[in-house]
């Protein structure tokens, strides 16, 4: 790690924020590179900083949506902020006032059940040679969190609470449906009672009637079990519909974060404009106007300097080009990184 801090000259002398018992998860300027590695004797080139510094607060019982192009780091970001993805290259991660990487094994063990993890892809994810009831129970019997002579009940009420029948137990993943293996990654990640969800698309492989049943049943479940989600999607309106706040992420920068009625009502970067005029309106009098971004994402190995959306911005100035902007706080709770607000004065 040191040596990487070296060869990218990373500044980690950030302001630490100090715990807050409001809020469950607390991420600061949280970073994590990937090496990328060339030559003969494969040493490394360069890095992909796939995330870059991000920075937000999660309620308990709420749910935020991550949004944002195909590559932007969304998917790494929940890894990360799990300790999935090896250690982090910067920022902080609190969980319940805890730092998540000064953990040593045996505390991160006793964590694991309290931080979970529902995949994209709900066949893949799940293990072919394993019947529903292993599938759901495995974690369950590892971490001992139920007595032995109450484990076939316990996985009985996890299933029924996801829609699942007690039929289910001895089939494989193979002779369900989408809809129905994506219930069993669910039950998987509630049967460890656990107070943290990260959605990972959940519902981005079903067909929309499906992707509405397992919306509700994911909202009904935050509400009985007081679970807090960080809910990752490219679909806006599913977004709009489960969170309570929203951030967009650019390139692995958060460019923009606030309540989801003040993002939607009032987009402020143009980036966040984008996306949100590709929106479809159920409507045939209303006529869209559609902001198209010219030319494609940059690489994340080599961003361009300043603000990183600047080449592909209408609104691009000078400035844009040379300083990366400071996130302000425009309206209370609602926070932008760009320089057309260079003027505005910062709430925060």
């Amino acid at each position: 790690m040191s040596e990487l801090n070296e060869r990218l000259k990373i500044d980690n002398t950030f302001v630490p924020v100090e715990p807050d018992d409001q809020y469950l998860l607390q991420v600061n300027a949280l970073k994590k590179y990937f090496p990328v590695k060339g030559g003969f004797v494969s040493h490394t080139v360069g890095y992909v900083k796939a995330v870059d510094g991000i920075t937000f607060n999660l309620r308990r019982g709420a749910c935020m949506g991550l949004v944002g192009e195909s590559g932007c780091g969304k998917t790494t970001a929940g890894r990360t902020i799990l300790r999935l993805s090896g250690e982090k290259t910067g920022g902080q991660v609190l969980f319940k006032g805890r730092e998540v990487y000064d953990l040593n094994p045996k505390e991160m063990r006793e964590l694991r059940p309290k931080m979970q993890i529902i995949f994209q892809d709900p066949f893949s994810s799940l293990s072919p040679r394993m019947p529903v009831s292993e599938i759901i129970g495995e974690a369950v019997r590892e971490h001992g969190l139920v007595p032995k002579e109450e484990f076939d009940d316990y996985i009985d009420r996890i299933m029924d609470e996801c829609g699942l029948q007690p039929f289910h137990k001895d089939r494989y993943p193979h002779e369900f449906s989408g809809g129905q293996r994506q219930r069993i990654c669910i039950a998987r990640a509630l049967a460890l009672n656990p107070e943290f969800i990260v959605c990972d698309e959940p519902v981005s492989a079903l067909d929309v009637s499906i992707q509405a049943q397992i919306i509700n049943l994911l909202k009904e479940l935050q509400n009985e079990h007081h679970l807090t989600y960080l809910f990752i999607s490219h679909d806006l309106s599913v977004v709009e519909h489960i969170s309570e706040t929203v951030g967009v992420m650019y390139l692995g920068n958060l460019v923009e974060y606030g309540d989801t009625a003040d993002i939607f009502d009032n987009p402020l970067h143009p980036y966040t404009q984008a996306l949100f005029s590709a929106i479809p309106v159920p409507d045939p009098t209303i006529k869209m106007n559609r902001i198209v971004l010219e030319g494609s994402i940059p690489s994340p190995v080599n961003p361009p300097k300043g603000c990183k959306f600047h080449t592909r911005c209408r609104n691009c100035m000078e400035c844009c080009k040379e300083t990366a902007p400071e996130q302000k706080e425009i309206e209370p709770g609602h926070f932008v990184s760009c320089h057309l607000y260079d003027d505005v004065k910062s709430l925060s």
